[in-house]
């Protein structure tokens, strides 16, 4: 079984910066990409960034380019995405997950294996 486990989550203050993390663990995962999702109160899970293994694809939404940076630790196993200049409009719960087949669609919830049980990230105004 394979566990993902977020941490990093927390209220800030509009401009401040948070740093989630996403921790892997049980047995060995063969993962093809990572990725965060988002999904706040009435909406449906929405796609934020993903980084594939073999080709080094580096996927973010629009609104977070420049903001928001993803990348794994792969001696820690740990998925990390730096958040900055957060805006109101982040606040949501945060979810890692990871793909075990191909590196496309990374953009797709349904693509994903494995979750995460999410962090909040509240960012007040």
């Amino acid at each position: 079984q394979v566990q993902l486990v977020e941490s990093g989550g927390g209220l800030v203050q509009a401009g401040g910066s948070l740093r989630l993390s996403c921790a892997t663990s049980g047995r060995t995962l063969s993962w093809s990409a990572m990725g965060w999702f988002r999904q706040a109160p009435g909406e449906e899970r929405k796609f934020v960034a993903a980084i594939s293994r073999s080709f080094g694809i580096i996927l973010y939404i629009d609104s977070v380019k420049g903001r928001f940076n993803i990348s794994r630790d792969s001696a820690k196993n740990t998925l990390l995405l730096q958040m900055n200049s957060l805006k109101p409009e982040d606040t949501a719960v945060y979810y890692c997950a990871a793909k075990t087949g191909s590196e496309w669609n990374l953009q797709r919830p349904d693509e994903y294996d494995y979750w995460g049980q999410g962090t909040q990230v509240t960012v007040s105004s």
